[in-house]
């Protein structure tokens, strides 16, 4: 996906783009490509990024530690601010950040990435708790093949002594 001259949307009709999307993205590994759509339209100050995408991903299981495959949908909107680089406010290295400072802003007179700003979604869909079957993942397999444990001969001393102690 190229990126999108913030200006040339102005004169797009309905002032937006629509994209559509079949494709792999550059950092995100899938077994199959990204598909669906993305819209970026220009609302005077802000631009209002919508989209409905799908692709399949291996994930390892974080119980058994087998891999499987997951399928990520994105349905979202998002709102990115439109603000001159010499309007925005310098911050300083440290400074308190109030929830009204949290948004996204991009020059106006700049270019959107949507291949970078899908990725991103993609990444926020990525499950925390990864787990192949919640109800019949039995977990990693903590048996031992053989029935005496086996001690590591630099602390059989060690083991002759507690065995004496516990005597």
């Amino acid at each position: 996906m190229e990126p999108i001259f913030i200006p040339r949307l102005l004169k797009a009709p309905q002032q937006q783009e629509v994209l559509t999307v079949d494709e792999n993205l550059a950092d995100l590994e899938t077994l199959t490509p990204v598909r669906g759509s993305v819209t970026v339209a220009h609302r005077q100050n802000y631009l209002e990024i919508s989209a409905q995408a799908t692709a399949i991903v291996t994930l390892a299981c974080d119980r058994c530690l087998q891999n499987y495959n997951t399928r990520l949908q994105v349905e979202t909107v998002e709102l990115i601010w439109l603000h001159s680089p010499n309007e925005m406010e310098v911050i300083p290295s440290e400074r308190e950040v109030s929830l009204d400072d949290l948004e996204e802003s991009v020059d106006p007179h700049g270019y959107f990435n949507p291949e970078t700003w899908l990725y991103e979604q993609f990444c926020l869909e990525m499950p925390l708790r990864k787990v192949c079957d919640p109800e019949n993942c039995a977990g990693a397999d903590t048996t031992e093949n053989d029935a005496t444990p086996q001690v590591d001969a630099r602390w059989a001393k060690l083991a002759d002594l507690k065995q004496q102690l516990s005597s």
